[in-house]
């Protein structure tokens, strides 16, 4: 992990209340979150911050075990969309920060076992998350959030099991609508415990789909690994690794009218040009702890990993012509790693607790990216979809190195203060190499550094009874993606983008409320230069600085035990993101003008998520879940929307416990109610192609059997 956050970290008591197999924001029994490192074991109730937490077995309780979007709905503040389109990955964003994203995650931190799954740059992705093996994903919004660096609009972080007790094999199988099928094997245990024991988990998996909408089928490969090595009693060396491989077809987005004709089509260009993707990425890292004594700890890790990506586009040939086109290919290697060192004390002052956490992380990211035509030959002869004469080249660069200096305080017995300063600094260099008649040089650099700050204060009122307040500064520099080409079609980068900062606070409480957690926030978030779409045209997006937003929101949420065995969730989200300036979409000033007043595309203003579960030990399960999400824009200009909707769905299942055996089996339907729906929305997209469809009525149904040695 790039920095530590300390409130996050709790060994829950037992005093947290029961929690629902479908949500948790308080697990009844959940092992010291390892890879912070602190001393401080706060519960939920005690963090002065809006965090979830989702324990990895509800994940896997009657879901596909794909994506996160299955079992993350119900977390306030988040919107969180399957595209029905793997080669574009989830469409996340969380209290509005990425909601302009057209593919891959943008605008909020993700981590997996502390490997940071997003780029310095602040790109990141989610398709080597391997939920069958999952411990826990914890979800952080607001000014806590900029603690974390770059794009730290919101921070999830996924968290794998560790190996225990005698060797556990659990084979799993799990089939659905659409030609859907994952198998799925899981090893794990430890050797037992002291000095040179070990633990261990090991999981593979592989996932089909014919797709929902034509033109969308996708296969996925998927492993995941965790070693952990006791070097002695002090300390503890865990190796991770993960790969992920994935073929997908692309369907495009629609436009208004195919999307309410017929939602399963592609849009022409998928089908002419053979629109897809192939990834393969694979990373490890390595992580050593020490207890220096019984004030001070230590921890060091390292990581790195490989990316490969091809994928073609739907650009028309005449589109590519002009020399300065890059074509309709694109061919992307990325080689990444990084470091981070942490030292974390334990003290007093005025006689009171005080932890401090003091370190430095450095991540560096070598790309070689190459544009290709999508097309050989003219005429008659003319194969279209297939990998042409070159078109770009070029080599680039990025790091960021990042101190941080944290700590808490607990000035009073019922006061507590956090604080703390991450000081971000960021390096972009392209050298361009391919250089010709019309094509000129887009070689370049930029560097962009900021000082983050954050505070929190903290009271207990009563024992059930936690408010807080929070503030911090954040900052979002522009991707590559998004510096690659300029508005005014010059050679050269797009280096006069500049970063969005924003300024945060939050006002919290948290109560015990009957068996279970009920949170509130109220929150204003104001940023100055947001990036936001300029033009997208002939296969590029460009990008520009609009001036100031704000967001103003509210979250409330409860969660709990209503009765025995019986489980309820409840989340609401309210969100007004609005632009504070006028701007122009487009190159020039005779572009449309986007006025004052309009709201931020990619936002609903409300979403409600509520579920009810009856979830005993063992024997029968079952459960039903609704979701309620407003219309939201799809362009700046407001004149489009994704109409708002809601969705219904129920599981059951069964559990046999059976000696050494246990066998779960479930069967799921979503969207009970057949909706027609737009899952999500590409914002901004060229030609009115904005419409993402959601599948009808659609169907699940798996079994696992796990036997332990």
């Amino acid at each position: 992990m790039t920095v530590v956050f300390s409130t996050v970290s709790a060994a829950v008591a037992a005093q947290e209340p029961a929690a629902p197999a479908s949500l948790v924001s308080a697990v009844t029994t959940l092992k010291p979150v390892t890879v912070t490192s602190t001393q401080i074991e706060r519960l939920v109730f005690d963090v002065p911050a809006s965090v979830d937490l989702i324990d990895g077995a509800s994940m896997r309780d009657s879901h596909m075990q794909v994506n996160l979007s299955e079992s993350l709905a119900g977390v306030p503040g988040m919107l969180i969309q399957d595209r029905q389109n793997f080669a574009q990955d989830l469409q996340i964003s969380i209290r509005g920060f990425g909601s302009r994203s057209t593919f891959g995650v943008r605008g909020i931190r993700m981590y997996v076992d502390g490997i940071p799954a997003t780029m310095p740059d602040g790109q990141g992705q989610t398709s080597n998350i391997d939920i069958a093996s999952l411990d826990r994903v914890e979800v952080l919004r607001g000014p806590f959030s900029a603690l974390y660096g770059n794009s730290s609009g919101g921070v999830i972080l996924a968290f794998t099991e560790e190996g225990s007790g005698p060797l556990t094999i659990t084979p799993s199988f799990t089939a659905g609508s659409n030609g859907q099928r994952r198998y799925g094997l899981k090893a794990s245990g430890s050797t037992g415990e002291g000095a040179g024991a070990m633990d261990y988990l090991l999981s593979t998996s592989r996932y089909t789909t014919d797709g929902y909408r034509d033109h969308s089928a996708a296969r996925k490969n998927l492993a995941n690994a965790k070693l952990g090595l006791e070097l002695d009693d002090d300390s503890k060396l865990t190796l991770v690794l993960n790969s992920v491989d994935i073929k997908a077809d692309d369907p495009q987005g629609l436009t208004y009218d195919e999307f309410m004709d017929n939602p399963r089509l592609a849009a022409p260009n998928a089908l002419k040009y053979n629109v897809r993707k192939t990834v393969k990425q694979t990373q490890g890292g390595l992580v050593y702890e020490r207890r220096i004594d019984a004030n001070n700890e230590l921890r060091l890790m390292g990581y790195y990993g490989q990316r490969r990506t091809e994928q073609f586009q739907g650009i028309p040939v005449a589109t590519q012509a002009p020399q300065s086109h890059a074509g309709g290919v694109i061919d992307l290697g990325r080689d990444y790693g990084g470091v981070d060192a942490r030292w974390t004390s334990n003290l007093s002052l005025a006689d009171r607790p005080l932890t401090v956490i003091a370190g430095v992380a450095y991540d560096s990211l070598k790309e070689h990216r190459r544009g290709y035509e999508n097309f050989v030959g003219t005429g008659a002869s003319q194969q279209l979809g297939v990998q042409g004469k070159l078109r770009r080249k070029e080599a680039n660069e990025l790091w960021n190195i990042d101190p941080y200096l944290q700590a808490s305080w607990q000035f009073a017995e019922k006061w507590t203060l956090d604080a703390g300063i991450r000081y971000s600094t960021v390096r972009f260099n392209s050298d361009d190499q391919y250089i010709a008649a019309g094509n000129g040089d887009d070689s370049g650099s930029a560097r962009y550094s900021k000082a983050l700050p954050m505070a929190a204060l903290r009271y207990q009122a009563t024992p059930d009874l936690n408010v807080y307040v929070t503030a911090g500064r954040g900052f979002e520099t522009p991707t590559f993606n998004e510096i690659s080409y300029r508005a005014d079609q010059l050679p050269g980068l797009n280096f006069g983008l500049q970063p969005s900062v924003n300024t945060s606070i939050e006002i919290g409480a948290k109560a015990r409320v009957g068996k279970g957690l009920f949170t509130a926030a109220l929150f204003q978030t104001g940023t100055e230069d947001e990036i936001v779409n300029a033009e997208a045209m002939g296969g590029r997006t460009t990008y520009r600085n609009a001036g100031r937003t704000r967001r103003n929101g509210l979250e409330l949420s409860w969660s709990g035990e209503v009765a025995r065995h019986w489980r309820a969730a409840f989340a609401y989200t309210w969100l007004d993101a609005r632009y504070r300036e006028s701007f122009y979409a487009g190159a020039s000033t005779s572009s449309n003008l986007i006025p004052a007043g309009n709201r931020i595309p990619g936002i609903a203003k409300q979403a409600l998520y509520a579920s009810l579960d009856w979830a005993p030990p063992k024997g029968w399960r079952a459960g039903i879940e609704g979701r309620y999400l407003s219309k939201f824009y799809v362009n700046d200009s407001n004149e489009d929307a994704a109409p708002g909707y809601f969705t219904g769905a129920v599981h059951a299942g069964y559990l046999w416990q059976l000696e050494h055996w246990e066998v779960n089996a479930f069967a799921r339907v979503d969207n009970i109610f057949d909706r027609h729906y737009a899952g999500s929305a590409i914002i901004n997209a060229a030609f009115g192609r904005y419409y993402e469809p959601a599948p009808g009525r659609n169907w699940i149904a798996g079994l696992s059997a796990s036997y332990q040695f």
